[in-house]
């Protein structure tokens, strides 16, 4: 399904990374509270379980976990966030998706703007590059990690319902419809599978060349863009 890159390995490994290192609380208290939404309980809702056990691992306090759960579920006060997505095209024309979590939608776009304009870039209007990716559920697995032989991993994949994988420099990268995401997760870590980061993306259908003098100024902006509080997650679809 997916084909290797520099952007697409180093966003595979960040993503392991991100999962075991301190990260901004703001970022994490977002998506916990996405999550809730569909309930409080991680109990019963897989996708606030897998947000909670992100935060524990960025040592993000009890009591801003239990808040952001509050406010996700309508007990808590505070701004209502937003889920929004930005479009845009990076230098050498690449294309961007940006998906945003925030409570101050006039800050987040002006940040975007002002990103995109400082690195060559240009924001979209919305429909511009969204229709070159497709949403998929993406699970990361770090063979580093596991007990298991690299045959079992791929057994228990195959059995999971996967719809696709990949091998990417000990990573295994996992790929699912959005609506098997849940039972697929469920069945690796039921198999004995750990899985070091789990999310919907947007896997572009295509890739695009970027000229060697462009790339230095694009990885830039995708690095401002994800280190940014508002933005949860940023996909392109430059080779």
């Amino acid at each position: 399904m997916s084909g290797h890159s520099k952007w697409a390995t180093t966003k595979h490994k960040k993503a392991i990374v991100d999962a075991k290192r301190s990260a901004s609380f703001t970022k994490l208290a977002n998506i916990v509270t996405i999550a809730a939404r569909k309930g409080g309980d991680p109990g019963t809702n897989f996708s606030l379980r897998l947000a909670i056990e992100k935060a524990k691992a960025a040592s993000m306090p009890k009591e801003n976990i239990e808040r952001a759960i509050k406010r996700g579920t309508g007990e808590g006060g505070g701004a209502a966030i937003e889920e929004i997505i930005y479009e845009g095209y990076g230098p050498g024309g690449a294309a961007i998706l940006i998906e945003c979590l925030t409570d101050n939608k006039l800050r987040t776009v002006g940040n975007i703007r002002s990103t995109f304009n400082k690195f060559g870039g240009a924001l979209a209007k919305a429909g511009s590059v969204a229709y070159l990716f497709e949403k998929v559920g993406q699970l990361i697995i770090n063979s580093a990690d596991s007990e298991l032989t690299q045959k079992q991993i791929e057994e228990i994949i195959l059995e999971s319902g996967a719809d696709d994988y990949e091998l990417d420099d000990g990573l295994y990268i996992v790929y699912t419809s959005v609506n098997s995401f849940v039972s697929v997760a469920k069945h690796l870590e039921e198999a004995g599978v750990k899985i070091d980061s789990s999310n919907i993306i947007w896997e572009p259908k295509a890739k695009t060349a970027v000229a060697d003098d462009k790339q230095s100024s694009l990885e830039k902006l995708l690095e401002v863009l994800e280190n940014d509080d508002d933005i949860n997650q940023v996909f392109t679809n430059a080779e």
